[in-house]
């Protein structure tokens, strides 16, 4: 969990309206969380995402408010699953609380948090993390998305590819350049993982889009066409950031898209 500004998280939404479904802090801050998905089967085991990781300071975890950060490692090994075995991991974005994780200290510098595994990052976004603009480079530490490529171990993609049958991975470009979110799929069932596409169900309505964004008509349009396919189809949208809920479905009630109830994963 971690904490970031509710005014940056809901753009030109009045604070009213957004403070009704994410109640802010005394410091304006609502509630966040970081969640993975760690999938297994047809001999890989994918991690999405891996947070924000550990030793950033005491100070930037206070203006962050993190609370309980533990490596990915960590939770891994209370699936029964080591560093070692992970095969792919499908970084969305290089965002700290994305791609953090991806890294741990070592006592003389980073090393890979999961050394054996193919980090798959779009080519727009690599790009643009090494080189941010003024408006985002708060997000990016390069010295944590460097050792990806050190190690040899980044698999840059040129828009949607495909991991596995059933795991497709679809590119998007509005919030940041080169953000992608898989959509796991058995043929009659579908998991898409929202990334910071639709961060939490609170950002389902269309104006519900973020200040963070580097270009919010676009990350409006594609979020739009998102749901409305997940309307169609049945999707289960995953929230990676919202607080309380993790998954949901959603409707078309007169041509509007509306939360349906949540869903454990």
């Amino acid at each position: 969990m971690f904490r970031l500004d509710g005014g940056a998280m809901f753009g030109v939404v009045p604070r009213n309206l957004w403070a009704k479904v994410a109640p802010p802090d005394e410091e304006n801050r609502i509630s966040m969380a970081m969640r993975t998905i760690v999938a297994v089967g047809r001999g890989k085991t994918v991690i999405v995402d891996t947070g924000a990781g550990t030793g950033y300071g005491e100070k930037f975890e206070k203006i962050y408010a993190f609370e309980a950060a533990t490596a990915p490692s960590e939770g891994l090994g209370r699936l029964g699953i080591t560093p070692e075995t992970v095969t792919d991991v499908i970084v969305t974005h290089l965002h700290f609380d994305h791609g953090g994780g991806a890294v741990v200290w070592s006592g003389d510098g980073w090393t890979l948090a999961f050394p054996n595994a193919a980090h798959h990052v779009q080519a727009a976004q690599w790009e643009h993390a090494l080189n941010p603009n003024p408006r985002d480079r708060a997000s990016y530490f390069r010295d944590r998305i460097e050792p990806i490529e050190k190690k040899g171990v980044l698999v840059l993609h040129d828009g949607g590819w495909a991991l596995a049958p059933g795991l497709d991975v679809l590119a998007f470009h509005g919030h940041t350049p080169g953000q992608h979110l898989p959509l796991f799929s058995d043929g009659k069932h579908a998991l898409f993982f929202c990334g910071d596409l639709i961060p939490t169900a609170a950002h389902i309505p269309t104006p519900y889009i973020m200040a963070y964004d580097v270009d919010p008509v676009l990350a409006m349009d594609e979020k739009t066409a998102i749901l409305e396919r997940a309307a169609r189809e049945g999707w289960i949208l995953f929230f990676e950031h919202d607080p309380q809920v993790e998954a949901c479905r959603v409707r078309l009630d007169d041509g509007r898209v509306t939360k349906g109830e949540p869903v454990n994963v």
